[in-house]
């Protein structure tokens, strides 16, 4: 990362990176299509409602291993093997406590969550079995986004990806088990997600026991460095406590997407499985932008920090808009993988023509944001995204659904928070940018 050009390197890292993203995914999708096929519209609605509730909970665990990323890259680009094990000794603790506290609240929750977003009668029983089952494999997931960052600190992002892979496999080959043969209903694919991440925690510990360098694992664990943590803590828990707004946003959205009825619900849960997919590939962009741009920080390399950052941008814009447009060009067929039903598929379409098609926009403040934390700049980002994505998206459904109601106007409000948060973020970048180094951003990093 810190010699050569950097073109081929950035899709070396970042394709499998997303390819694993979206084998992650693959996990619920398929417990999505398994049960709107099998079982029927509720249970489809049921699962697909609760995405946001689970998002808010995985999006705090994976924050904080952005922090592990940020850190471990930059004390790589130092050259410094003895602060790498450290970190990665107290980022392997951080992901149990943290796994185990937060599925601890969040099946304690269940039921009382799902009462604040809404969630309609005929839906709540099946919707909260789900959430509580999916909580229990939570610490597993939590262990191997901790275990993947370190990995992906020094690169290594094809082995994240075979795991996964063969996972999925396995949680697909699960789900049919437990609810075409068993006859098993929500809480099948629930169960079937949870060993499946068992088995990819399980894994990814071994690979990391057997790595003998500076990023292996080694029994008894080293006590926690607590200036490790406060640098993980410092960059990750803004981005996660980010995550967890964005999420806080989309389940207000979501109670508001409750209120037309599980029709609506279901097409809307269809639909966003492939927003899911797209925003995994800028979320890849975003590793490689934390990994490239960390390393080359530390190693006090300005110009592949600018150069990183813009080649991350354009290549998340570009492969994030081509899967877009994908998607919504075939929109029949991708929706009919998981129902139908005519009135279900039509609220899909809604929301993949104003959402997905222009989904492409978020690039402008996501990967911004991870060039800043690669740089140990990370509360700003956060504040923006509060203020860009929470603030409106809230106030969107507060003041301006009672005035001008509507699924799709409610569906507006997605490329409107883009707009003004990028716009925001990317002011920062320019400002730190010219602050810290006293130079105009050259012309290749105008994003605008």
């Amino acid at each position: 990362m810190l010699h050569g050009p950097m073109l081929v390197k950035i899709l070396v890292f970042a394709l499998p990176l997303a390819l694993s993203s979206v084998m992650q995914q693959l996990f619920n999708s398929v417990d999505v299509a398994v049960v709107g096929h099998y079982v029927g519209a509720s249970a489809l609605a049921a699962v697909g409602s609760n995405a946001p509730v689970i998002g808010l909970f995985i999006n705090l665990l994976v924050g904080l291993s952005l922090g592990t990323n940020a850190v471990v890259s930059n004390h790589i680009g130092r050259h410094d093997p003895y602060r790498t094990r450290r970190a990665v000794a107290t980022s392997m603790r951080v992901a149990v406590i943290g796994g185990l506290s937060i599925a601890a609240i969040g099946f304690a929750s269940a039921r009382s969550i799902l009462e604040l977003m809404g969630t309609p009668d005929d839906v709540m029983e099946q919707a909260v079995l789900y959430l509580r089952c999916y909580m229990l494999g939570l610490p597993f997931l939590a262990i191997f986004n901790f275990g993947a960052s370190i990995l992906r600190s020094v690169g290594d992002t094809r082995r994240p990806l075979y795991i996964l892979i063969a996972t999925g496999l396995l949680n697909a080959a699960l789900n049919m088990m437990f609810v075409v043969w068993w006859g098993m209903g929500v809480e099948g694919v629930a169960i079937a997600t949870g060993i499946s991440s068992a088995v990819s925690a399980g894994i990814i510990v071994v690979l990391m026991m057997r790595d003998k360098g500076p990023c292996g694992l080694q029994f008894p664990l080293e006590k926690t460095d607590f200036t490790e943590l406060g640098g993980i803590v410092r960059i990750g828990l803004p981005a996660g406590v980010q995550g967890m707004v964005f999420s806080f946003s989309n389940m207000v959205l979501q109670s508001a997407v409750n209120s037309y009825g599980s029709e609506v619900m279901a097409g809307s849960a269809a639909a966003l499985n492939f927003e899911y997919y797209c925003f995994f590939i800028i979320q890849a962009f975003n590793g490689a932008a934390i990994s490239f741009i960390g390393q080359n920080y530390g190693a006090g390399n300005i110009q592949r920090v600018r150069r990183a950052f813009a080649l991350c941008m354009t290549l998340g814009v570009v492969f994030c808009a081509g899967f877009n447009w994908l998607f919504v060009w075939q929109e029949e067929f991708f929706l009919g993988i998981f129902t139908d039903v005519p009135q279900v598929m039509e609220y899909g379409y809604q929301r993949m023509h104003i959402v997905l098609g222009l989904q492409a926009l978020g690039c402008s403040y996501e990967i911004t944001a991870s060039a800043l934390r690669a740089m140990g700049r990370s509360i700003a980002p956060t504040i923006f995204t509060i203020i860009g994505t929470c603030l409106l998206r809230v106030g969107w459904v507060y003041f301006i659904m009672p005035i001008y109601p509507g699924f799709d106007k409610l569906m507006m409000v997605y490329p409107l928070s883009w707009i003004l948060t990028g716009t925001m973020v990317i002011i920062d970048y320019i400002v730190f940018m010219r602050k810290k180094f006293g130079k105009t951003i050259v012309e290749e990093q105008n994003i605008c």
